[in-house]
C-alpha cells in the first residue's frame, strides 16, 4: 500500500495537479481488466474516461477558438479531430509515464497492457476527468493547456489533417491512395520513436519521424504537400 501511495505522489508531481480525493486519480489508473465485473462501472476508468474526453474537446475547443480567430468551423473541426485522438493521448500518457503507475488485470499486464496506444489514450482522458471531477473546469484546462501545448505549436495545428489533404490531393490527379511504411522504430519502450516514409506514384519517398504511428505518418503527409508546394512552410 505504501508503495502505491509513493507512486501517486510522484505521478502527482509530473501532472503538476495534487488530488485533493486520492481515490479518483487511483480510479483512473484503473483498468476493466483488475476489477470483478460487478464494480467494473464504480472501479474502473470507463466513466472517467468518458467524461474526460468531452472536457478534453471543450477545452482544445476553447484554445483553438481563442488562437485561430480567421479559421472557419471546417477547419477548426479538421484541426480539433488531430488534436484529441487516441494516438495524441497515448503520446502524452508516455510522457507522464503513465503506463508504469496503471492497474491492469494479470492476463492485460501478461500481454502488455501498459504499452497498448488505445489503452494510454483511454488513460490520459480518464486523468483529465478524474482532475475535473476533484478540481474543476478550470484545473483541467489548465492542465490540457499545458500537455497540448506542443501538438499546438508544431506549425500544422491550424491546418486540415495532412493525411486527408494528401489523400484528396493523390485522388484529384487519378493517383492510388499514399501508402505508409514503417522504416524504423527506436527508443525504449516508454517513449518509442517511429520514423514513416510516405510512398506516392513515381514521386520520392519522403519520411518523417515521430512518437506515434500515427503522427509520424501524419508529419510525413505534411512534409510532402510542402515540398509539392500545396502547403507552406510554416516553420
Amino acid at each position: 500500500m505504501s508503495r502505491a501511495v509513493r507512486n501517486h505522489e510522484k505521478l502527482q508531481f509530473r501532472l503538476g495537479y495534487k488530488f485533493a480525493d486520492p481515490d479518483l486519480l487511483n480510479r483512473a489508473l484503473t483498468h476493466s481488466s483488475a476489477v470483478s465485473p460487478a464494480k467494473r462501472i464504480e472501479r474502473s476508468y470507463q466513466r472517467l474516461e468518458f467524461l474526460g474526453d468531452r472536457v478534453l474537446g471543450l477545452v482544445v475547443a476553447d484554445m483553438l477558438y481563442r488562437r485561430y480567430p480567421k479559421a472557419n468551423e471546417g477547419e477548426l473541426s479538421r484541426t480539433l479531430n488531430t488534436l484529441v485522438r487516441k494516438e495524441t493521448c497515448a503520446v502524452i500518457a508516455r510522457t507522464l509515464d503513465l503506463g508504469s503507475e496503471m492497474i491492469l488485470g494479470e492476463s492485460e499486464a501478461r500481454t502488455g497492457g501498459a504499452e497498448k496506444e488505445a489503452i494510454l489514450g483511454d488513460v490520459t482522458e480518464a486523468v483529465i476527468g478524474a482532475i475535473y471531477c476533484d478540481g474543476g473546469l478550470g484545473k483541467a484546462y489548465e492542465f490540457v493547456e499545458r500537455m497540448f501545448e506542443e501538438f499546438l505549436a508544431d506549425g500544422s495545428a491550424n491546418k486540415a489533417d495532412a493525411k486527408t489533404t494528401l489523400q484528396e490531393w493523390a485522388q484529384a490527379r487519378g493517383l492510388e491512395p499514399p501508402h505508409y511504411h514503417q522504416v524504423e522504430r527506436t527508443g525504449p519502450d516508454h517513449a518509442p520513436q517511429f520514423t514513416i516514409s510516405v510512398i506516392l506514384g513515381e514521386f520520392e519517398p519522403l519520411s518523417a519521424s515521430g512518437p506515434s504511428k500515427k503522427i509520424a505518418e501524419h508529419k510525413a503527409a505534411e512534409a510532402f504537400l510542402i515540398r509539392q508546394q500545396v502547403w507552406k512552410d510554416t516553420k
